[in-house]
C-alpha cells in the first residue's frame, strides 16, 4: 500500500466536509421529528382545512446553521502594509489634488474617501481580516493638530496603516486598521 501525505489545506477541506455531513444528519433528524409532530396535530383537528402553525415547529427545532471554528491562527494571505499604504496614498492623491477646503462638503468627502479606500483594501484579497477606515480632513490655518487613537488588539496579527495627502488649503489623513478575524 502506498501512503500519501496530506497537506494542511486538505485536512481543513476534509474537516469541513465531515462537519457538513454531521449538520445534514442532525437537521434531517430534526425535520422528521417536526413532521411527525405536525401530523399528530392534524389528527387532533376536526376541521379538515385547518393546518397547524409552523412557528411551533420551526422555533423549537430549526437551528441556525453555524460553521465550526477552524482554529487557524494565521491568515493564508497576510496583510501587506506597503501595498495598502500605496493604494490609499494613490486614492487620496487622485481625489484631492485639485480640491480646495470646504467645511460644508468635507464630511461627505471623508465618507466617500473612506468607502473607496475600504473597497480597494478588500479587493486586495487579504483573508480573515476586518477593516476600519477613517479619513480626517483638516484646514491649513497655521494651527497644530494632534490625532490619537487607541486599540485593544493582537500585536502579532493586527496592524494599521496611515496615508497622508497635503494640498495648499488642507491636509487629509487616512487610517486603515486591519484586525485579524478567526
Amino acid at each position: 500500500m502506498s501512503r500519501t501525505a496530506l497537506h494542511r489545506d486538505d485536512v481543513d477541506d476534509i474537516a469541513s466536509l465531515v462537519n457538513g455531513f454531521l449538520q445534514l444528519i442532525i437537521f434531517s433528524g430534526l425535520s422528521s421529528r417536526c413532521s411527525q409532530k405536525m401530523k399528530g396535530k392534524m389528527k387532533l383537528s376536526n376541521f379538515e382545512g385547518l393546518t397547524p402553525m409552523k412557528e411551533e415547529c420551526s422555533s423549537k427545532t430549526t437551528a441556525k446553521i453555524k460553521f465550526l471554528n477552524t482554529y487557524r491562527l494565521e491568515p493564508y494571505n497576510k496583510f501587506q502594509d506597503q501595498l495598502v499604504r500605496g493604494r490609499a496614498q494613490a486614492i487620496l492623491t487622485n481625489k484631492l489634488q485639485q480640491a480646495k477646503y470646504d467645511a460644508i462638503s468635507s464630511p461627505s468627502l471623508c465618507a466617500s474617501l473612506s468607502e473607496e479606500i475600504l473597497k480597494a483594501t478588500k479587493e486586495m484579497g487579504f483573508d480573515r481580516y476586518k477593516y476600519v477606515v477613517t479619513v480626517l480632513i483638516v484646514e491649513k490655518a497655521g494651527q497644530a493638530i494632534n490625532v490619537a487613537s487607541r486599540w485593544v488588539w493582537d500585536v502579532q496579527r493586527d496592524t494599521w496603516v496611515s496615508a497622508k495627502c497635503e494640498t495648499e488649503t488642507f491636509i487629509a489623513l487616512a487610517l486603515i486598521m486591519a484586525c485579524y478575524y478567526e
